[in-house]
């Protein structure tokens, strides 16, 4: 009888841990399990001995249904899935998951928590080391299921803000682009999410070139996560944190208020990425001042009421 491997030593050890105990309660071969599931028998073994390639979402999903786990193997599977990235970004999604606040630049694409389907797939198949079809769609489940974070009960509060770039340089099709847009609006919407814009004219900053995420934890302490094309930092000294949550204040305050935000995102979503204005800098310094002098103004870091926001215009 082959040894079986310690659950204990990662989520896909688990995993095949609960595979394994599934079936034999099931009164199934591994033979029968792979022919029931439409995949080899050794394959089955590699699952439960956690070796080779780790399970996709529809084979978790199927083996689930065969072996009536109730959703376990589902619910399993992104953890599984999370082990194939490095242990710092391992760390910055778990992070990412507990965090009461999020707060994010983003200076080339919409960021994950906002994408639509088609959009994260455009995006996502973009990635010069995707190994094909199936890849990219555990991808696109994968991050996908990360949004459901903000739909529930202790959802974070959400505050985007996008580059210009983010809003002109299309993903996809005209459509898959037009639908990624109206998402933003329909998102800014939600009480717990803010949209900015980032115009041209405010020239370079300290972000320039990737990504910036700073986090707020349930106990007051924030962490900070900056991405490129090609790395991640995450960043958790303290006096560093602070550097980067200054640098993003500094971004947000040089950025459109949130009501002209939304403005510019719905012109450049009906002109076709053309011809969208951006007001001059003494006019958003007027409407930013008139918002936040107007009772029950934005709410910025500290607490307040917002405005009612209309619902976008499709």
């Amino acid at each position: 009888m082959a040894k079986e491997v310690d659950p204990r030593s990662s989520m896909a050890a688990l995993f095949g841990s609960r595979v394994r105990r599934l079936r034999t309660a099931a009164g199934l071969t591994q033979a029968e399990l792979g022919e029931r599931t439409h995949v080899v028998s050794t394959r089955i073994t590699q699952i439960e001995r956690a070796s080779g390639a780790k399970p996709t979402f529809e084979l978790a999903r199927t083996l689930d249904t065969v072996l009536e786990a109730d959703s376990l193997l589902v619910d399993m599977w992104p953890y599984v899935y999370r082990e194939a990235f490095p242990d710092w970004s391992r760390a910055f999604m778990a992070y990412s998951e507990r965090a009461v606040s999020i707060r994010q630049y983003a200076a080339h694409v919409v960021p994950g928590l906002l994408q639509t389907e088609d959009y994260a797939r455009a995006v996502l198949s973009l990635d010069p080391l995707l190994s094909g079809e199936q890849q990219l769609e555990e991808r696109v489940t994968a991050r996908l299921g990360r949004q459901e974070r903000l739909r529930s009960p202790d959802r974070p509060e959400l505050w985007v803000v996008l580059d210009e770039a983010v809003l002109r340089r299309p993903i996809g099709s005209h459509p898959v682009m037009r639908a990624q847009l109206y998402r933003l609006l329909e998102a800014a919407v939600e009480r717990h999410i803010t949209v900015q814009v980032l115009p041209f004219d405010q020239g370079g900053h300290e972000a320039m070139g990737g990504s910036l995420t700073v986090l707020t934890l349930p106990d007051g302490d924030e962490v900070a996560y900056k991405e490129g094309a090609d790395f991640g930092q995450l960043v958790e000294e303290p006096k560093d944190v602070k550097h980067y949550a200054l640098s993003y204040d500094r971004l947000r305050a040089g950025s459109l208020p949130p009501l002209m935000s939304l403005d510019m995102i719905r012109s450049v979503m009906e002109g076709n990425h053309r011809g969208a204005s951006v007001p001059s800098r003494s006019e958003r310094r007027r409407v930013a001042q008139e918002q936040l002098q107007q009772s029950g103004g934005w709410r910025l870091r500290g607490g307040g009421r917002r405005h009612t926001r209309p619902r976008p215009r499709p």
